[in-house]
């Protein structure tokens, strides 16, 4: 063999063995991570609005916007808000209707399709609407568990949790049956992922508990001696 050969020859035989020692190497499958969100500090403010018919503390990091849909469309539905978190990509829809008042409601036609409909609101029918629009999520909700709540300033209320990729985890609805009924239900502007979701989520949920637990009516009829 030539001595110029020598080095090209040693470079084969290098990369051979370099080659030999990655196929016989063993391979490790990397587990899914996510970006590591940087959650706020805790701290909360209160929303208290002339002529609002309630009233909650919200966290400062999340911005009170009233819907569009609702306000410059419906004006039978002016106490209509959205709490956006920016930064953890969340929104939680927070409707309000008067007991006895009147809303518009779909109504399912003859032919399948839904019309417009002015109704009043019932309180049995409210609750049953709530009960409807979480099952909803049943075709993709892994579990959707309600649960009863009373708060110290006499709200009472039914939460709903919602398992699995369900477009809303989180729902619930308080009335005091006879005057007021407020809905409240958590949205991400992503597609659904229980598991790339569930810390932002269970960040939430105490931003969520401390809006239930400091809300109050601010029309709430004093009973007669």
């Amino acid at each position: 063999m030539k001595k110029q050969t020598l080095p090209f020859f040693y470079f084969l035989l290098f990369t051979f063995c370099v080659l030999l020692s990655a196929c016989n190497s063993t391979y490790t499958s990397k587990k899914t991570g996510y970006y590591k969100i940087d959650f706020p500090e805790r701290k909360y403010t209160v929303f208290q609005k002339e002529g609002f018919p309630y009233t909650f503390e919200y966290p400062v990091y999340a911005q009170v916007v009233k819907d569009s849909t609702y306000f410059d469309k419906d004006l039978q539905n002016p106490y209509w808000i959205n709490l956006d978190f920016p930064q953890l990509g969340g929104r939680i829809f927070l409707s309000y209707k008067a007991i006895g008042g009147k809303s518009t409601y779909k109504v399912k036609q003859a032919d399948g399709s839904y019309k417009d409909s002015l109704g009043t609101n019932v309180f049995d029918l409210m609750v049953n609407d709530a009960f409807k629009l979480t099952s909803k999520n049943e075709s993709v909700a892994s579990s959707i568990k309600d649960s009863l709540f009373h708060t110290q300033n006499g709200i009472t209320g039914v939460f709903f949790r919602v398992g699995g990729n369900a477009a809303t985890a989180k729902q619930f609805f308080m009335s005091d049956t006879t005057k007021n009924f407020f809905r409240g239900a958590l949205y991400f502007d992503v597609t659904p992922n229980a598991d790339s979701l569930r810390p932002v989520v269970d960040f939430l949920q105490k931003d969520i508990d401390h809006l239930i637990n400091t809300f109050k009516w601010t029309n709430k009829q004093i009973p007669a001696k």
